[in-house]
């Protein structure tokens, strides 16, 4: 299978997700998911992330992240990497944690951030896992809403000041602006290419990233194929031959087609008795 095409460059905002190998668990207690946010602060501070939002669920988390440097892939390989030894020497076990490689979502961050911080904290809603965001305690929500203490790496500023100049009144209207996101549809409804989300005029920016530096073997044949050419370009100027088939063959008239129409030559199929 094809790794999938990673876009990197300074100021891309991505949505990031990673499985438990095997959908297996990747947090066993509490102790994991503190373990977690140590090395996710590590990794922000060495990186120059920016963490707009987080949700650790069971066998799986999200991030909501901003690359000042353009180092997207370093600094998932140091947070995945770490995490699995500490979790491996806490419960003194060896292998995989994680399931292949990080899932990445380049964000349009003017259209999309600000839905996408709100789809993180709810999942634990959506789950089923808690009535309320506030009531899980391993997102960015309570931290956001100055209801817990904030780590250093946590970003909100840029979030709250959406909904207002002053702070209380920002959060409020914060809070409120997550109450109504429970039962609307989810953002993944307007992904493109299934790494974009943005409309048409971000998504070619992002492909226009694609500069000679990006190596082509990180691209899926997905994201790199021609548009298919009309059929009146393929049959324009090829030499014409006329073939009649017994109404026996007549099931092989498609393959006969398309084996014609990949050489120089027009293909007339006419029905014999």
């Amino acid at each position: 299978m094809s790794r999938p095409l990673r876009i990197e460059f300074a100021g891309a905002l991505y949505h990031l997700t990673s499985r438990g190998d095997g959908r297996e668990a990747i947090y066993l207690d509490d102790e994991d998911r503190k373990v977690f946010l140590q090395v996710l602060g590590g990794a922000c501070e060495r990186f120059n992330w920016v963490c707009h939002a987080y949700c650790l669920m069971g066998n799986h988390y999200h991030l909501l992240i901003e690359t000042h440097d353009g180092n997207l892939s370093k600094g998932m390989r140091q947070l995945n990497g770490v995490y699995t030894q500490r979790f491996n020497q806490h419960h003194k076990r060896v292998g995989h944690v994680f399931q292949g490689r990080y899932k990445a979502i380049l964000v349009h961050k003017d259209s999309y951030l600000l839905e996408l911080a709100r789809y993180i904290v709810l999942n634990p809603v959506r789950a089923q896992m808690a009535r309320a965001a506030k009531d899980w305690p391993w997102s960015s929500y309570r931290a956001t809403c100055a209801q817990a203490v904030k780590p250093d790496w946590l970003h909100t500023d840029w979030l709250l000041s959406v909904f207002g100049k002053r702070k209380r009144e920002a959060i409020e209207r914060y809070r409120a602006f997550v109450a109504k996101g429970k039962d609307l549809p989810s953002p993944w409804q307007h992904l493109k290419n299934q790494i974009y989300l943005g409309d048409e005029q971000f998504v070619e920016q992002m492909q226009r990233q694609l500069g000679g530096d990006q190596s082509l073997a990180d691209i899926p044949s997905l994201h790199k194929r021609p548009v298919a050419k009309p059929l009146a370009d393929w049959t324009a100027n090829r030499a014409p031959v006329s073939v009649v088939l017994p109404w026996s063959m007549w099931p092989m008239v498609p393959t006969l087609t398309c084996g014609f129409l990949r050489s120089n030559v027009a293909l007339a199929i006419e029905v014999g008795v």
